[in-house]
């Protein structure tokens, strides 16, 4: 009998990298071949860098300090 291997699904986080990867190649390709690369200054990526992640910090402190989960508002104090 031959033995199933389970497979994980692919993460999010790989996909965000693969997704900017992709945009960095294309910015690259259109800069090699003197194109007008993306629309996006270096300033305006670290503006939205810095956004997300302040985002993102914020909404897991906010997640992680209330108890939003039924496991967290089961626990006995």
């Amino acid at each position: 009998m031959s033995e199933q291997k389970q497979i994980r699904p692919i993460s999010k986080g790989a996909w965000f990298r693969i997704v900017f990867l992709a945009f960095a190649l294309v910015n690259q390709l259109l800069v090699v071949y003197g194109k007008s690369p993306l629309p996006f200054t270096e300033a305006q990526l670290e503006q939205l860098f810095s956004l997300v992640w302040t985002a993102v910090a914020a909404l897991v402190a906010w997640w992680k300090d209330n108890d939003w989960s039924e496991k967290a508002r089961s626990r006995i104090k």
